[in-house]
C-alpha cells in the first residue's frame, strides 16, 4: 500500500504505527515549523510536490526542485525550478530550510549542502532526513545512503552545527517495514497468503524495539543543523 493511500484509508494511530518513519518527519516537520517565528522565510530544497507546504502557511515558503526525481509528480507549484547547487538566492536570505529525503538524490551532496548554509542566514536552521536502509527509488537519481557519521561530516564541512542527530527507529522497526515492502512482489489476489504471515509479524516486532538501544540498524535519520553566527570552534557533537 502507497503511504498517501494508508493516509486515506487507514486510522490514524495505526498508519503512525505501520509507517513510522513518514509520521516522524511529520513531526519533526511540525516541531522546526514552532520553532521558527512567524513570517520567517523558509526554503524547502527537494521540494517536489510541496507536500510539506501546509505546515508553513505562518510563514514565507519557497519551494525548490529539480523536478526530475518523479515523472508522475507534478512540480507545477514549485517557487523554483532549479539544481540545489546553484540555489538561485542571495546569502543569507532564509530563516531555515527543510531537506527531506533528498540528499541521496544529489551527486554532489556536499555542494548542496553548502549552497543550503550559503543561503541560510546566521543562526538558521536546517532539518534534514536522509535514508539509511532504504530501497533504490526514482531510477536513476538515486546515488547514497548515509550513516550519522557520514552525514555529521557533511554538515559539518558546509560550515552547519549539529544540533540533532537521531535515528528514525531501529532493527525491529526496520524488519517490520521491509515485510510489508515483501508484498509488492506477489502479484494480485496471491498477496493475501504472504500477508496472513507478514503482516502479524510486521505489526507485532515494533514492540521489541526497546531491544535495539544502538539502533545502528535504521531506516534513516532525521537531524537539525544550525547556520553558525560565528565560525565553528570545533566538530559537531552527535546527540
Amino acid at each position: 500500500m502507497r503511504y498517501e493511500t494508508a493516509r486515506r484509508v487507514l486510522p490514524d494511530g495505526l498508519r503512525r504505527y505501520i509507517y513510522s518513519f513518514e509520521a516522524m518527519i511529520e513531526d519533526a516537520v511540525t516541531i522546526f515549523a514552532a520553532r521558527l517565528p512567524l513570517g520567517a522565510r523558509v526554503l524547502d530544497a527537494g521540494a517536489g510536490e510541496g507536500q510539506y507546504s501546509s505546515y508553513f502557511r505562518q510563514h514565507r515558503y519557497t519551494g525548490v526542485d529539480l523536478g526530475v526525481g518523479d515523472t508522475a509528480w507534478d512540480y507545477g507549484e514549485l517557487d523554483a525550478i532549479a539544481d540545489l547547487n546553484h540555489l538561485p538566492f542571495r546569502d543569507d536570505t532564509f530563516d531555515g530550510s527543510l531537506n527531506i529525503v533528498t540528499l541521496e538524490h544529489l551527486k554532489e551532496p556536499k555542494r548542496a549542502l553548502r549552497e543550503i548554509a550559503r543561503v541560510l542566514k546566521p543562526g538558521g536552521l536546517l532539518l534534514m532526513v536522509a535514508p539509511h536502509e532504504w530501497e533504490v527509488h526514482q531510477s536513476p537519481h538515486d546515488f547514497f545512503r548515509y550513516t550519522k557519521h557520514g552525514l555529521a561530516y557533511l554538515l559539518a564541512e558546509a560550515g552547519l552545527e549539529v544540533q540533532t542527530l537521531e535515528p528514525a527507529g531501529g532493527y525491529f522497526r526496520l524488519v517490520a517495514r521491509r515485510l510489508l515492502g515483501g508484498l509488492q512482489f506477489f502479484p494480485g489476489p496471491l498477496k493475501l497468503i504472504p500477508a496472513l504471515f507478514f503482516l502479524p509479524l510486521a505489526l507485532v516486532l515494533p514492540l521489541f524495539e526497546g531491544l535495539d538501544k544502538e539502533k545502528n540498524f535504521t531506516l534513516g535519520y532525521r537531524c537539525v543543523a544550525v547556520k553558525p553566527r560565528v565560525s565553528p570552534a570545533g566538530p559537531p557533537s552527535l546527540h
